[in-house]
């Protein structure tokens, strides 16, 4: 009875700080994923005479890019499931709260906010 306590103990333990464990805040630009993969916005503005990364941003998802967290310090990109949210923050440095799947990284939006 003492050993099926324990074993119940820590399942809930371990399956609670899993779950609080993998909320987290993520910081970077919402940029959109062409600019994101050559990590700056610089040659699609130059190349469109785009002057700042709002734009750039708004235009490459318009013409298909997908919006994404990009992580300057560690040159990540993040993918978001939300598609909608983050078109108020285009070309803005925010942090994004939420689940990451790693594996796709991918970031199940729960909230954005600027930095």
């Amino acid at each position: 009875m003492n050993k099926l306590m324990l074993c119940a103990a820590a399942v809930i333990l371990f399956s609670s700080s899993a779950f609080t464990a993998d909320r987290m805040t993520f910081n970077g630009e919402i940029m959109d994923s062409s600019c994101a993969a050559a990590g700056s916005h610089t040659a699609m503005m130059n190349e469109h005479k785009i002057k700042d990364a709002r734009a750039c941003t708004l235009g490459c998802v318009k013409n298909g890019a997908k919006y994404v967290l990009y992580d300057q310090a560690t040159k990540t990109t993040y993918e978001l499931d939300d598609q909608a949210k983050p078109e108020e923050f285009a070309g803005q440095d925010v942090k994004v709260r939420g689940k990451l799947d790693a594996a796709g990284k991918t970031i199940h939006v729960e909230n954005i906010s600027r930095s």
